[in-house]
């Protein structure tokens, strides 16, 4: 991972130093660089940028009141900064603006390196947050069903078809002939099930779309079960139909 930076200071030795650091630095790569901070805000809303190293003493627009207008805008990506200056009255400021660390001139490499390794950190655990997030998100292979007194796994793509009966449902599997009779309802098992997988064609039918054999008019094959898809649900199943043949 690399992240995108860009330096902006009005002073030239100051930013080619920054310039110099950041290319050097195996983590980071240098977009662009700015001697004042309208350039780099009109970069910023045409690019996307993970970091900032920013100088706070600016004229027209100071690097506070450019972090003031990032933290204001309504983005869930805001590039992180990293406040460069030679006066050190700005630090509560700074973490006002949510700023991530604070180097005081003059600073050395190994002042930078830490500063910025922080902010390397920083996008490395969010990525893995967000990685985790996504493997939570991701829809589960089986369900539990209660069967007489018991808790038994399912595994979802084993289940050929649902059949409501009574106070109970029936699940179908492909490689088993007696179905599991499980005291719960039709809509319960419609919002344990994923959507892209199974659909209900009938009040008293759920069918798993990967196990249809064939169709015929207003009827579907799955094994030996012939389902009839009824009215209030024909407009999903066409739907579903249209994608199937096309």
């Amino acid at each position: 991972m690399k992240l995108k930076c860009i330096a902006v200071d009005d002073e030239p030795l100051a930013l080619e130093l920054v310039s110099k650091f950041i290319e050097q630095t195996s983590f980071l790569t240098l977009e662009a660089k700015f001697d004042n901070a309208i350039q780099a805000l009109g970069h910023l809303n045409q690019h996307d940028v993970d970091l900032i190293f920013l100088d706070i003493q600016m004229p027209d627009l100071s690097g506070m009141e450019l972090a003031r207008i990032i933290d204001g805008k309504n983005s869930m990506k805001k590039p992180k900064i990293i406040f460069s200056t030679a006066y050190n009255q700005f630090a509560i400021e700074g973490y006002k603006v949510d700023a991530l660390d604070y180097l005081l001139k003059p600073f050395s490499y190994e002042e930078f390196l830490k500063a910025s390794t922080k902010a390397y950190q920083f996008y490395e655990n969010q990525s893995k947050q967000q990685a985790d997030k996504k493997e939570n998100e991701k829809p589960s292979e089986y369900i539990f069903l209660k069967v007489e007194y018991s808790l038994v796994k399912v595994i979802l793509k084993d289940i050929a078809y649902i059949e409501a009966y009574k106070d109970y449902v029936k699940v179908h599997l492909a490689d088993k002939p007696n179905p599991l009779l499980s005291l719960t309802s039709m809509k319960s098992m419609e919002e344990m099930l994923p959507t892209d997988k199974f659909m209900r064609v009938h009040r008293s039918f759920i069918i798993n779309l990967d196990h249809i054999n064939s169709i015929s008019r207003n009827t579907v094959n799955i094994g030996d079960a012939n389902i009839s898809v009824s009215e209030n649900y024909k407009d999903n199943f066409l739907e579903f139909l249209n994608r199937w043949v096309g």
